[in-house]
């Protein structure tokens, strides 16, 4: 996707010096006169863009779902108040062409509707040939083939100006985020679609106001493009999502105090002692390797030890002790147990596969 343009080229230029492309504005547009007021602090605070929930997508009937199309005359206020263009969430092509009748700058996919492909190649469909930007949340769960997926639909209609939106993952571990970042994901993202501008959701990775500090700044460390908050002009009153929101002065702050970090060093001393451990690094991962060869090379060998004797690939009572033991044995060597945890895992994955291919070679071979 070489012809993706960046979003600070999509035109919605700020007044004021954030350091970071910013879309800021309630969780829901509940009222005309919630919206105004929000609109109008968020546009204090140099944001790009102002951003309120038409239609909520919720997990349980009789929750509020938004007021739907009696917002946009607000929205239309907001904008002529303030300037800020303004940007909604879209599920279907009904929502698209609601969203561009109301004059709507700029869309986004939620996260529910990035899982169903369905939806977005309708919502794609229904944006061929109309040049407006667009943004993609990740889907619900850790998918990222999902997430690309719906942004391949988008640059298939000819949409060049598409965004991703890093709002994290349901996980099944508790956590103490609503969403988990797992900020590995996003970077492979960027590493799979360079071009492609991805923007952060704090608020939706946080679930708490309290914690969007250190998310954002995480975000900012690993080179986000942008941000995406929730804003309220008075939070605890919000008809949705109300302990993730805060005041835009309050989000203000915020970002001021984010620290910047840099690119890099021109220092040679800095550049070699980086060198150095890199390589330190390099050597260490391509040992690791060597050792997990062998290790699968001896698992061939249980395998089929394991089939001469008609025994059961999987023995559960082997796996539970080693996987308690090692995360044992990496507590005491200060790993992280949830790391350790999914190597293991990954480990006993591929084991199972590689027995499971030795099993069905000796079956084969019986055949013949």
């Amino acid at each position: 996707m070489d012809e993706l343009i960046n979003i600070k080229n999509w035109g919605f230029s700020a007044d004021g010096e954030q350091k970071t492309f910013l879309i800021s504005g309630p969780c829901s547009a509940e009222t005309e006169g919630q919206v105004v007021e929000t609109a109008m602090a968020v546009a204090k605070t140099g944001a790009n863009l102002f951003r309120a929930g038409v239609w909520k997508p919720r997990t349980r009937p009789n929750s509020f779902e938004g007021v739907g199309e009696a917002a946009f005359p607000w929205l239309r206020t907001a904008k002529q108040l303030t300037g800020l263009p303004i940007c909604i969430e879209i599920a279907s092509a009904k929502h698209v062409e609601l969203a561009l009748k109301n004059g709507i700058d700029l869309l986004w996919v939620g996260a529910r509707t990035t899982v169903n492909p369905f939806a977005v190649q309708e919502i794609a469909d229904a944006l061929r040939g109309v040049d407006v930007p667009i943004l993609v949340k990740n889907p619900v769960n850790p998918d990222l083939e999902l997430w690309i997926g719906g942004i391949e639909r988008l640059y298939q209609s000819g949409l060049r100006r598409i965004g991703a939106v890093h709002r994290g993952f349901s996980v099944y571990q508790k956590s103490r985020y609503r969403n988990e970042p797992l900020w590995e994901i996003s970077t492979e993202l960027r590493r799979r679609l360079p071009n492609l501008s991805i923007l952060t959701d704090p608020s939706h990775i946080a679930g708490d106001a309290a914690l969007l500090g250190e998310i954002a700044q995480t975000a900012f460390d690993i080179g986000t493009d942008g941000f995406m908050f929730e804003t309220h002009c008075a939070p605890a009153e919000a008809w949705s999502d109300a302990k993730q929101q805060i005041r835009p002065a309050a989000l203000t702050a915020l970002l001021a105090g984010l620290q910047p970090r840099a690119a890099g060093s021109e220092s040679s001393d800095f550049q070699q002692n980086l060198a150095t451990l890199r390589q330190e690094i390099d050597k260490l991962d391509y040992q690791s390797l060597d050792l997990l060869a062998r290790r699968m090379a001896i698992v061939r060998q249980i395998g089929e030890f394991k089939s001469e004797h008609n025994i059961a690939i999987v023995q559960m009572q082997r796996w539970a002790e080693i996987f308690s033991s090692r995360n044992q044995y990496a507590e005491n060597l200060q790993i992280g147990q949830a790391f350790v945890a999914d190597i293991l895992r990954a480990i006993h994955k591929e084991s199972i596969q590689q027995q499971t291919c030795i099993l069905q070679s000796l079956v084969e071979a019986v055949k013949k």
